[in-house]
């Protein structure tokens, strides 16, 4: 069966553009810094010339978690740069850019704001068209880059603040069938390892706990076993997955872990061996 793969058709203003188009594209939404080149052919296949990515990993670490007012100052240090470095890598300069495009949200608005403001300054520098792009929609279609991929497709999405399951049917055509109730898996992640002394980022270091533990020991008496959540409906759809981490409201070092609709407690200083049998499972 053919499929068609091709991005959608773009538009330079009255009349379709024909040739190769090329953009830059930065996004800023969070704790990292990033740009790339990417070239759409003739005939609508799409080529990434090059991807750079800046980590905030060392700047939040101390903090246990990204905080927003430190991600926008390192975006603003670093943006110029990576965005230079990803020309370079794509054999490219400012003239042979045909657009421009940037995330406008949703993310950390500060970051947002530096990334748009510097695509902003691009395009109007060089007259280009801007393109401001969802966040959460760029991810939905980046799946059609460079792979067979028809629509619609069924899409996981896991960013962030954000966890859903979406039914993408085309460009700015989409439902979103389920989302997590409070916390995204890597928020509540991070929420944990903090709680428990184990560093930040959270998942690679209760993954490394994990590993230690076993579905067999989650059985022990000595922990508080799994208790319904109370009814949280969320806005559409059925629950997509309920994971929370947050300090437990009994005894001090108490942590309360929500997983798929229940909830657990663990004791960090009693005992870091029942949350690693707990954490095997969870994994």
């Amino acid at each position: 069966m053919s499929m068609d793969t091709r991005a959608a058709p773009y538009s330079t203003g009255p009349g379709t553009a024909t040739g190769p188009l090329t953009l830059l594209g930065i996004e800023t939404s969070c704790d990292e810094t990033a740009a790339s080149v990417v070239r759409q052919k003739a005939d609508g296949t799409v080529e990434v010339l090059s991807s750079v990515v800046h980590s905030q990993i060392d700047d939040h670490a101390a903090y246990g978690g990204v905080v927003p007012e430190i991600a926008a100052r390192s975006h603003v240090e670093t943006i110029d740069g990576i965005v230079k470095r990803a020309l370079v890598e794509a054999g490219c300069d400012w003239t042979k850019l045909d657009g421009v495009a940037a995330t406008a949200g949703p993310g950390l608005v500060g970051g947002v704001m530096v990334g748009l403001s510097y695509a902003k300054g691009v395009a109007m520098g060089r007259g280009l068209p801007l393109v401001a792009v969802n966040h959460l929609e760029g991810h939905a279609v980046s799946a059609r880059l460079g792979r067979p991929v028809a629509y619609p497709f069924l899409l996981l999405l896991v960013s962030g603040g954000h966890c859903q399951l979406l039914e993408v049917r085309g460009i700015g055509d989409m439902s979103r069938l389920g989302t997590t109730l409070d916390d995204a898996a890597g928020e509540a992640f991070d929420k944990i390892a903090k709680a428990m002394g184990l560093g930040y980022p959270g998942g690679p270091a209760l993954e490394r706990l994990a590993a230690s533990g076993t579905a067999a020991g989650a059985e022990r008496s000595d922990r508080e076993p799994l208790r319904p959540r109370p009814d949280q409906g969320p806005e559409h759809g059925e629950p997509l997955l309920g994971t929370e981490g947050r300090e437990g409201r009994g005894r001090p070092g108490e942590v309360e872990i929500g997983v798929g609709g229940g909830v657990s407690r663990f004791h960090g200083s009693r005992n870091i061996e029942i949350f690693a049998d707990r954490k095997a499972i969870f994994r």
